[in-house]
């Protein structure tokens, strides 16, 4: 089942600078073959379900062997049966209804 993911990790113990382990997630989705997408709070990714979660729990270990003591993880999924989620195809559906 293929699935868009929105996921937001927050290090907990770290200190207030969270790019570093942004982007250690970051190389996770990559290393995975996902293409993620950076934004503000979070980062969206898509692909085959299996792969997605693999992706996320292996973000988490990477931060704890970081040093992370604790982390809250804010992930939110969306799937589809009448076709594959497409984040960019959600994207371009609002911007044509906005004239863009």
């Amino acid at each position: 089942m293929k699935v868009s993911a929105m996921v937001s990790v927050i290090p907990i113990g770290t200190g207030l600078s969270l790019s570093p382990y942004v982007a250690a997630c970051e190389r996770v989705f990559r290393e995975a073959g996902l293409a993620p997408v950076l934004h503000a709070h979070g980062t969206n990714v898509e692909g085959d379900w299996d792969t997605v979660m693999a992706a996320v729990k292996r973000c988490l270990e990477v931060l704890h062997g970081m040093g992370v003591p604790r982390i809250s993880t804010h992930l939110k999924i969306g799937t589809r049966t009448d076709r594959d989620p497409s984040l960019e195809a959600a994207v371009r559906s609002v911007r044509e209804k906005l004239g863009e």
